[in-house]
């Protein structure tokens, strides 16, 4: 009976302690509702009906889960297609240059406005730089446009200076170099508030002393600056590999691609959009979406491992 009372006790005391902390903290249990609601709905029960539409033939009658099961059928026939090679290498292609280039601009950025001595300059300057951000890919490519088409300003410039103009848009050759430069000005300015929240963490102190002792603007990022953001450096590059499947930027490419650039521009993205949209074959679209996931998961562990093994530094 001492027993039966002593755990009767201790889970008393549990409940109790349970319905103290629910009184304490029950307004931020409640705010934890909408976000966890909001994973469950849009994120999680989608990608279990992907999981599910890829290894069935859809059919309206018959809705995702009493539709027919084909087995790995639709992941055939994106793997044997004439088209994949082409996707795949043009995704990969386009994701990696974004991230090649794109990758360390925001840092560079951020450590020369955190290093600015006047603030009035520094916020002006952020200012402008956060501005692309807000603009849609829709105004962006019509700033592409005026500058870039046959009678845009750029050719204005050439004719100018006594050159040829030349219809950018409609040669394949410069849509890598206009797709990644108008990525890179969009979201450089957006990409450097995560680099200056990890700066300004930084002991101001380590700065007072590197000065003290003589070093130099160089010598203090080198030392300072660089290993103190290069946990978040690490965390940034993990996730945008972890990505790099979408990374690609479909939004963008379906305004700037056309039947001239093909050859470059289309990616995995928009043969999903075409067949799942145009032809509502979404079973193919669902394979070819869970064939990105697992891409992206392979190599967020992979990039993890790296990241624990050489520098020291993942995100678990």
């Amino acid at each position: 009976m001492g027993k039966k009372n002593k755990a009767a006790d201790v889970t008393q005391q549990k409940k109790s302690d349970l319905g103290k902390r629910i009184e304490k903290y029950g307004v931020f249990y409640i705010l934890t509702v909408i976000p966890v609601a909001y994973l469950l709905v849009f994120r999680f029960w989608p990608v279990l009906l992907q999981l599910v539409l890829s290894f069935k033939e859809y059919s309206i009658k018959g809705g995702i889960f009493n539709s027919k099961y084909v087995g790995l059928a639709n992941f055939k026939e994106l793997f044997m297609g004439d088209d994949f090679r082409r996707l795949f290498v043009n995704t990969l292609r386009i994701a990696f240059l974004r991230l090649g280039f794109g990758f360390f601009p925001p840092i560079i950025l951020a450590i020369m406005l955190f290093d600015m001595s006047s603030n009035k300059i520094r916020r002006f300057s952020q200012s402008v730089l956060y501005i692309p951000h807000f603009f849609s890919w829709v105004i962006v490519y019509g700033i592409v446009q005026i500058l870039f088409q046959s009678t845009g300003y750029i050719n204005y410039i050439l004719e100018a200076l006594g050159f040829e103009s030349v219809n950018f848009l409609m040669k394949s050759e410069y849509f890598l170099p206009i797709l990644i430069g108008s990525g890179i000005w969009k979201g450089l300015g957006w990409g450097t508030i995560i680099y200056l929240a990890a700066l300004t963490s930084i002991n101001t102190e380590l700065f007072e002393a590197a000065k003290l002792d003589g070093a130099g603007p160089i010598q203090r990022i080198r030392y300072i600056t660089l290993p103190g953001i290069t946990g978040v450096v690490m965390f940034v590059l993990i996730m945008n590999l972890g990505t790099i499947m979408s990374s690609a930027g479909v939004e963008q490419i379906l305004l700037f691609y056309n039947p001239t650039n093909y050859s470059v521009s289309d990616v995995i993205g928009t043969w999903v959009y075409r067949q799942g949209l145009g032809k509502m074959q979404y079973s193919l679209a669902s394979a070819v979406s869970l064939f990105e996931s697992t891409i992206g998961l392979i190599l967020v562990l992979f990039s993890n491992w790296l990241g624990k093994k050489f520098a020291g530094v993942g995100i678990w």
